[in-house]
């Protein structure tokens, strides 16, 4: 009998888009949750940094920072736009910041499983 060899392992920055691309809309995650739920403890900084450099659509409006407060300075162009999207998605965000309690995705056993490819 033959065995087909095993699929590569997915880089730490395919993982991390994988799990950017399941977040639902009117829902958010902070950084370090991106980096927990893509297996990579401790690499919130390593989350923000795909952010920025991926050439891929992805949700980047739903990750904020741990206190859920978004990240951007206030004033800036991207600021108002990650509000704006939160806000057309039905997320209230008041001074800068989004009640993480009431917003955060919260993947069930069944999405954990079944949806995030490793």
């Amino acid at each position: 009998m033959r065995m087909e060899p095993a699929p590569a392992p997915l880089s730490k920055v395919a993982r991390i888009e994988a799990i950017l691309a399941l977040i639902p809309a009117g829902k958010v995650v902070s950084y370090g949750q991106v980096a927990d739920l893509a297996g990579l403890p401790g690499r919130a900084r390593l989350v923000g940094k795909v952010l920025r450099e991926t050439d891929k659509v992805l949700p980047w409006h739903r990750v904020l920072g741990a206190g859920g407060t978004i990240s951007l300075p206030k004033g800036s162009t991207g600021f108002a736009l990650q509000t704006g999207r939160l806000q057309q998605e039905g997320v209230p965000v008041i001074g800068g910041r989004v009640k993480m309690r009431e917003w955060q995705w919260q993947p069930d056993l069944a999405e954990l499983l079944f949806l995030i490819p490793f």
